[in-house]
């Protein structure tokens, strides 16, 4: 079998080519959970988080072959992903659901099996996160949670470095002053 912290995109992308069922398995053990968490920092709700999820996985099969390997597959995987939860959020929108409502999840959030009630400064985090604007908040989520670098979060988001330094230092300057307040 295959250690999935120690497999590489690479041995990945070659199973996937040679047999897709071995493949995606490998896939899935890497990126299942670290793409579920990304998602359900952005869209909260872990109902939606699990849709987005599955959603990606599904069009990285379909999309396999479009990959080039201009950016690394964790950020091509990571785009997909984003533009998956984004997607989510601007149907929201659309149905004009305030964050308070309990159909987006924000106030399920603190009451959800998969968060630990009893940690309040997390819960505080997450309540100051959800206070940024996308971008901002895409900027945290990648660079705080799942450690990425300013150049592959700027891939991910399809913008700049600079931009993307600029959203996650106002970001965190706003989160600081949040969680020094006493909301």
């Amino acid at each position: 079998m295959f250690n999935h912290t120690t497999t590489s995109d690479g041995a990945i992308i070659e199973a996937l080519e040679q047999s897709q069922e071995k493949g995606f398995r490998m896939l899935l053990a890497k990126y299942q959970e670290p793409v579920y968490w990304h998602i359900r920092r952005l869209v909260v709700s872990h109902d939606d988080a699990q849709d987005a999820s599955q959603e990606t996985f599904v069009r990285i099969f379909r999309s396999l072959h479009q990959y080039k390997g201009d950016y690394s597959f964790r950020s091509w995987i990571y785009r997909i992903a984003t533009n998956e939860a984004l997607r989510i959020i601007g149907k929201r929108r659309q149905e004009n659901v305030s964050l308070e409502s309990e159909s987006t999840g924000a106030i399920l959030l603190f009451s959800d099996d998969n968060i630990d009630n009893g940690d309040a400064i997390a819960a505080k985090l997450q309540k100051a996160i959800l206070t940024l604007p996308p971008k901002q908040q895409l900027a945290f989520n990648l660079r705080y949670y799942d450690e990425l670098g300013f150049d592959e979060i700027a891939q991910i988001a399809e913008s700049s470095a600079s931009s993307i330094k600029s959203s996650y230092h106002i970001a965190k300057e706003k989160i600081i002053k949040y969680m020094n307040s006493n909301n």
